[in-house]
């Protein structure tokens, strides 16, 4: 039987390894011979899939930013104050669970990383739309130069700032539970579109 990988195959799987590893260590400090030797192939295999080392992290980031969207969208057929506390519930589940691999991925945009910037950008544009659409006002996604664009893109940072800093509390010192961090946010969220 012949175990041999597609191309296709074996680039997913590259990226899969860094995912894996981005849980414990921020982009720049994945290993390229550590994720080579995790798929059982030599580095210069690795570089005839990605041409450079830049090239692998762009993947791996963009595979980030599309988990995220996945993992936080939630089931249509839910009334859209439910879709957004789904969205909510998720993002802060998400966000405890992959701490260090969620603050590498802001931290490398807030490090002004061109490809980390891109992709953290165009992953806060597509939550804050889905916002907008559970709000009502999805044409306002079409404005991002828009104040209610503005105000609920910021206030995405607020729940996302609120969330990586309470999920790196030890349990017993977090001062509020999770269900209390989205019932603020949303409650946040509406007076903020009252200003």
């Amino acid at each position: 039987m012949d175990h041999r990988l597609s191309a296709e195959e074996r680039k997913k799987q590259l990226v899969k390894i860094g995912l894996m590893m981005l849980r414990d260590k921020p982009i720049h400090d994945l290993s390229i011979d550590a994720i080579a030797a995790e798929a059982g192939i030599s580095r210069g295999l690795l570089f005839h899939y990605f041409p450079s080392k830049r090239d692998y992290y762009v993947a791996v980031i963009s595979a980030a930013g599309r988990r995220l969207l996945r993992v936080t969208k939630p089931d249509e057929k839910l009334a859209p104050e439910q879709q957004l506390r789904e969205m909510l519930v998720q993002f802060v589940a998400f966000i405890a669970r992959r701490r260090t691999a969620y603050i590498s991925f802001v931290r490398g945009a807030a490090g002004g990383d061109d490809f980390a910037v891109e992709v953290y950008d165009e992953t806060r544009a597509r939550l804050t739309k889905r916002i907008l659409t559970y709000l009502g006002t999805p044409e306002v996604g079409e404005h991002p130069r828009s104040r209610e664009y503005l105000r609920i893109h910021a206030w995405l940072a607020y729940t996302e700032d609120l969330a990586i800093e309470w999920s790196g509390l030890l349990e017993d010192d977090r001062p509020y539970t999770a269900d209390y961090l989205i019932d603020h946010s949303i409650e946040a969220l509406h007076t903020l579109r009252k200003l």
